[in-house]
């Protein structure tokens, strides 16, 4: 899967020069992140891919569709400024978004089985000037995000309380990184 400055998103196959599915075309915000959920499988209907934007917006498509140019199935704005990052979270009917917004809710929970009117679930007051990556933790069932002042924050999301928070850069945090046992992460910051 790749994604462009232009806001083209495009899937391509290992063996095949040719792009097997074009999934936006160029004209569209700039694309900041996108994933394939963990859940799905080729031949599952829940093998999903989604796509975060610099207009706030994410975007999440079916893999598995024969169309060359397929719509999404869920399309909605997240954040006011922009969708930075976004993590889907156990079945992927649950997605976690980072980003920035102007009522400073930063990291938000969504439920893409309900309408968009009603699909905040939850939204963390954090991160003043925007939240840049978001890592989740399953097997301890937390949201660990980054912002644009090198803070880190930690939340719980079955409480959906922030637990804990401080500053690990001076300048934005630019990555995230979880061992496989989740005993540890490590951030890169744009310094």
């Amino acid at each position: 899967l790749t994604g462009a400055q232009d806001g083209s998103v495009r899937m391509f196959e290992w063996t095949r020069p040719q792009q097997l599915v074009c999934f936006r075309q160029a004209g569209n915000a700039r694309v900041t992140r996108m994933y394939f959920n963990s859940q799905g499988n080729k031949a599952s209907t829940t093998f999903r891919c989604g796509v975060a934007d610099g207009e706030g917006f994410l975007s999440i498509w079916q893999v598995n569709q024969t169309s060359s140019n397929p719509k999404p199935y869920l399309s909605w704005q997240c954040h006011s400024k922009t969708t930075s990052d976004f993590a889907f979270i156990t079945s992927s009917s649950i997605v976690a978004t980072s980003g920035q917004s102007n009522d400073n809710r930063n990291v938000c929970l969504w439920d893409t089985l309900v309408s968009s009117a009603n699909s905040l679930i939850h939204a963390f007051t954090c991160h003043d000037h925007g939240a840049t990556v978001l890592q989740y933790a399953p097997k301890h069932q937390l949201l660990i995000s980054g912002g644009r002042k090198g803070y880190i924050y930690i939340f719980d999301i079955r409480q959906r309380q922030i637990l804990h928070t401080f500053q690990a850069h001076e300048s934005a945090v630019k990555a995230l990184a979880l061992d496989p046992s989740e005993d540890y992460f490590v951030t890169g910051s744009a310094e």
